[in-house]
């Protein structure tokens, strides 16, 4: 029988720049029945996410507002890789940036595709080790970060009271989960 096949592209389209991301159309051949279908992508620059744990192993995280919410959540640091940088740049960057944090070791965690119906980026998750307090908190102009420690309980708190529900925040800290426990990834 067989798996599944790749869709035949007649035609992409750009539809609209819209800062940190774009969006295009692009019609295809679906291999099974022939028809044509119109399918919508988001392209984005990859992104960084990092787990800060304390000596003490606690978890850094920081509070904000979320306009596509349209209200608070509570996350791990992070954002978009700028170009030429390296994704262990940007989560260093991003970590002291948005926490005034840094990390005395930085691990890669893995990657994932944000959904892989509409994005064509990866978030790059890590985990930064040893994370001490050395800097103020330097947010850009459309961000205003406040920084929370918590404990691993209080983190199971905040995911099951939905204070965290951010999935690509819940995944790298079930990728962290994954290295905890040894879980080989290939």
């Amino acid at each position: 029988m067989g798996g599944p096949r790749r869709w035949t592209v007649l035609d992409t389209e750009f539809l609209q720049d819209c800062a940190v991301f774009s969006v295009s159309r692009t019609l295809a051949r679906s291999p099974r029945t022939g028809e044509s279908h119109p399918f919508y992508r988001i392209d984005s620059s990859d992104w960084v996410n990092i787990v800060p744990v304390t000596p003490d192993g606690d978890v850094v995280m920081v509070e904000q507002f979320r306009h596509g919410l349209d209200g608070f959540t509570v996350e791990i640091p992070g954002g978009m890789v700028d170009p030429g940088e390296e994704p262990i740049a940007a989560a260093a960057r991003e970590l002291l940036e948005e926490t005034g944090y840094r990390a005395a070791e930085i691990v890669p965690l893995g990657g994932a595709n944000p959904n892989p119906a509409l994005f064509g980026n990866t978030l790059h998750a890590f985990v930064g080790r040893g994370v001490e307090r050395v800097a103020e908190v330097r947010n850009d102009g459309t961000e205003e970060t406040h920084v929370v420690v918590v404990s691993p309980a209080e983190l199971v708190e905040l995911i099951r009271g939905g204070a965290v529900n951010h999935a690509l925040v819940i995944a790298a800290l079930y990728l962290l989960e994954i290295e905890r426990k040894g879980i080989s990834h290939g």
